[in-house]
């Protein structure tokens, strides 16, 4: 079987490739096809990511594992960690800069007879010059409208705090 995957660059503008995969692939071979298919030489380190449907990161399997016998994409078939049911991945290219990317099953096709896989189906944008920057959201430490005005710090003995400690 084939694997139809949308690999979209995390930009605004729209950057994106099709490509078709044989199942029994590699995640290593699909990162040779999806760094080939934007351009980039395939070089720097990189990370897929398993996802759920609000593509949350789940479990990283990395280009290469730094333990012994650990996942990582030479070890990993892509019929392991995508399906009907878990169809979304996210792929991390070049850690410096951060190249995102959402990668989503469209499809699960028959093979063509004669057709070379993996295969570039279509290409729509052009990669940018540097990769887009991310916008992380922040969590207030503190609520704004907690008070601490009733807390004085040289009230040390609610704090249960053993002075002879070491």
């Amino acid at each position: 079987m084939i694997y139809r995957f949308r690999v979209i660059l995390d930009a605004h503008d729209d950057v994106f490739r099709d490509i078709e995969i044989n199942k029994e692939a590699t995640l290593e071979d699909f990162h040779n096809a999806i760094t080939q298919s934007f351009g980039f030489g395939g070089q720097e380190m990189a990370s897929f990511f398993t996802s759920d449907d609000e593509w949350n990161q789940d479990e990283e399997i990395p280009l290469f594992g730094m333990e012994e016998n650990a996942r990582n994409m030479q070890n990993t078939l892509l019929e392991d960690v995508v399906s009907k049911d878990h169809t979304k991945l996210i792929y991390i290219y070049d850690f410096l800069s951060m190249w995102t990317f959402m990668v989503e099953l469209a499809d699960i096709a028959e093979p063509i007879s004669g057709m070379i896989y993996p295969n570039l189906m279509f290409a729509h944008g052009e990669i940018p010059d540097q990769a887009p920057e991310k916008e992380f959201e922040t969590e207030a430490l503190f609520d704004e409208d907690e008070d601490d005005a009733d807390f004085d710090p040289d009230e040390y003995d609610d704090l249960n705090f053993d002075e002879n400690w070491n």
